[in-house]
């Protein structure tokens, strides 16, 4: 049996009842444990990911903060929950399903937050949590507030992308974050030798610029008194901090996985090192801990527990209800409608965005943007150029090349009350910010009632011979998830009052400029703050033969298309907003037409004409006079050559289209 150092205790100045305390914290996760597994194995729960011998992590790190100050746990934090007193009936009831926990039923063990408690539960994903942590840190920071947040993370994450670039942020931007990597040996079955080449993982810490510590995970005097110097320090002089906590996982990592790939004299010499009965026999060493006492905390935590079980199993079940699964998508926004009162004037539309975008930074002084270049260079399109001069480096914060944290940044800042707009330098970027997106900020209020005051701006489109990487329109792939709005503006008046609508939403909202109409395109615009209702499709002209249904540069070829055949008489429908559909207004142009002809930029193939035509053919079919038609880009990469790019854009097929349509 390989041996372990054994765990060495030094009281310092603590006193009896402080340790007394802690022991308490730490046996009452591990009597829940005992009595989950129990259940576990009756049936009576579905799932557990146990933290047996992980305990004190949790503990000693939900002990150091003050109840202000977030923590982010993930699948063997129970500690934190109990620590901060999380009522133990409402958290049996979340690991029962019930709506009497904390998401309606829809999430399970620890993947939901509880905002009052100031604790943000992860998602499966293990690293995006992260990021989400420099955002609530950078709040504290723009407030000035003397704060530290904790977040946790496990060996096996730190391989994730997510990891390097959250750490890089908080470095960059000197965050008050803690970053506790739990290394308990295995990720999944996958040993740490397998996961990584450094001697430790604090090794990495330095690397990002940072202070950075291996300590002892299973000691939870040395756990509390490292992450509390680092804490209180912090809170003086922000900056972020790693520390590795050397532990192990005693179960599998979840119970149905076992503990099989493990060798058994490495678990057993591990059950010696357990931080729960070695802190237990220290204080009993010390003359601090008195069979009296031990005797009746156990039977005070039992009562506790068992009490939670009866109101928890008795509570009822979720009430199933497709209009309130449906409403919950979306945080119920309260944001007025503002209608235009200034006069208008000529504007291009890039500069209809910017000036949006700057009105809304005047009206929501609790409004960031983050994006690369986009201070003092002004961003690549020069639409927050001067933005600094005005609102300041702090509101208008350049990043580095990380779409992923920032987009969490973003989410972290939303749990703190406050909005962002993150530029995507060209919506093809936004890959690298994916899962963000569409697992954040998407389900989040679904989740657990929080909302996600996110703007993503994404410069699109092709047209302007700038290959594949910089041309793509990928607007369907958040059209596709629930809990996001996707909004497309196509003329300057309506690119400000959507972009003042989308920051003003409560809810996560992907913006889509397309990058060749920014300067080529010009319109009225109202001054002042106005805002244009997301979800509501605009009529662009009226006609009686034929509905083109559209958005973006769509409706500019579609005006186009209508100048070319004076003969036709073509309605021109513009979507503006792709996620929530305005289906009244499209079933309005299908009944008084009959004939309808659906035109985006991007590819035809899972495209959302495709879903429009479904929806027609579903729902008007007995007002159709022909087959609904689609008309998109080939699917292909967008190509570079001009030539080539034109023939990959849908235009001359337009006209072949109409003409086909007109003729049926």
């Amino acid at each position: 049996m390989p041996v372990l150092d054994p765990i060495v205790y030094q009281r310092r100045d603590y006193s009896p009842e402080w340790l007394l305390t802690l022991y308490a914290r730490l046996l009452k996760p591990r009597m829940i444990e005992e009595k989950m597994l129990n259940l576990l194995r009756q049936g009576k729960i579905s799932k557990w990911f146990s933290g047996i011998g992980q305990e004190a992590i949790s503990v000693a790190a939900a002990s150091v903060l003050h109840d202000e100050e977030y923590i982010f746990p993930m699948h063997r934090n129970l500690g934190i929950f109990t620590t901060r007193n999380v009522p133990l009936d409402r958290l049996f009831a979340q690991f029962q399903g019930k709506p009497l926990g904390y998401s309606k039923g829809r999430e399970r063990s620890f993947h939901f937050g509880i905002p009052e408690q100031r604790i943000i539960g992860m998602i499966s994903h293990l690293g995006p949590q992260l990021a989400l942590a420099d955002g609530i840190a950078l709040a504290d920071l723009l407030e000035k507030q003397a704060r530290v947040t904790i977040v946790f993370t496990g060996e096996g994450g730190t391989s994730e992308g997510d990891f390097h670039e959250a750490l890089n942020v908080a470095a960059v931007w000197n965050l008050p974050v803690i970053f506790v990597i739990e290394n308990n040996g295995y990720g999944l079955s996958t040993p740490t030798s397998e996961q990584y080449r450094c001697k430790t993982l604090a090794d990495r810490g330095i690397g990002y610029g940072m202070e950075a510590c291996t300590i002892d995970g299973n000691n939870i005097l040395e756990v509390y008194a490292t992450l509390d110097g680092y804490a209180d320090s912090i809170r003086q002089n922000p900056r972020p901090v790693l520390v590795e906590c050397m532990t192990f996982r005693m179960r599998g990592h979840e119970e149905a996985s076992g503990v099989k790939y493990v060798p058994p004299a490495l678990l057993e010499a591990w059950a010696l090192r357990d931080p729960v009965s070695n802190y237990e026999t220290w204080l009993r060493e010390q003359g601090i801990l008195t069979d009296d006492f031990a005797k009746a905390l156990r039977s005070r935590i039992k009562a506790e527990l068992e009490a939670g079980l009866v109101t928890a199993f008795s509570a009822a079940e979720p009430a199933l209800s497709v209009a309130a699964e449906l409403r919950d998508i979306y945080h119920p926004d309260s944001a007025p409608e503002v209608v235009p009162s200034g006069p208008a004037r000529e504007l291009r539309m890039v500069d209809a965005i910017s000036d949006g975008l700057r009105e809304s930074m005047r009206r929501h002084d609790n409004l960031v943007i983050m994006g690369q270049d986009i201070a003092e260079y002004g961003g690549v399109f020069k639409i927050t150029q001067g933005f600094v001069e005005e609102f300041g480096k702090a509101r208008v914060r350049n990043t580095p090349i990380c779409e992923s944290a920032i987009v969490g940044a973003g989410m972290g800042l939303s749990i703190r009350g406050w909005k962002s707009v993150v530029e995507m330098q060209f919506a093809d970027f936004v890959t690298c910010g994916f899962n963000q997106i569409v697992n954040s900020l998407a389900k989040t209020h679904y989740r657990w009632a929080q909302n996600a005051d996110v703007v993503v701006r994404m410069p699109t489109g092709a047209g302007v011979g700038a290959g594949p990487f910089h041309s793509q329109s990928n607007e369907a792939w958040f059209a596709h998830t629930p809990g996001l709005k996707v909004v497309y503006p196509a003329t300057a008046e309506d690119a400000k009052g959507l972009l003042c609508a989308a920051i003003a939403d409560a809810n996560p909202v992907l913006f889509f400029e397309h990058k060749a109409l920014y300067r080529s395109l010009s319109g009225m615009v109202p001054e002042g703050y106005y805002t244009t209702p997301i979800g509501k499709a605009r009529l662009d002209r009226e006609g009686d033969d034929i509905s083109i249904i559209t958005y973006g540069m769509g409706v500019v070829w579609a005006r186009e298309a209508q100048a070319a055949h004076p003969d036709l008489s073509i309605e021109v429908l513009d979507l503006r907003t792709l996620l929530p559909l305005d289906y009244e207004a499209i079933r309005t142009t299908v009944k008084k037409t009959g004939k309808v002809l659906i035109l985006h930029e991007d590819t035809l193939i899972g495209g959302i004409g495709g879903e429009l035509a479904a929806w027609i053919g579903e729902h008007c079919f007995e007002h159709l006079d022909a087959p609904v038609m689609r008309v998109a880009s080939l699917d292909t990469p967008v190509p570079f050559s001009l030539a080539l790019e034109q023939q990959f854009l849908p235009v001359q097929r337009l006209r072949e289209a109409l003409e086909k349509l007109v003729a049926y």
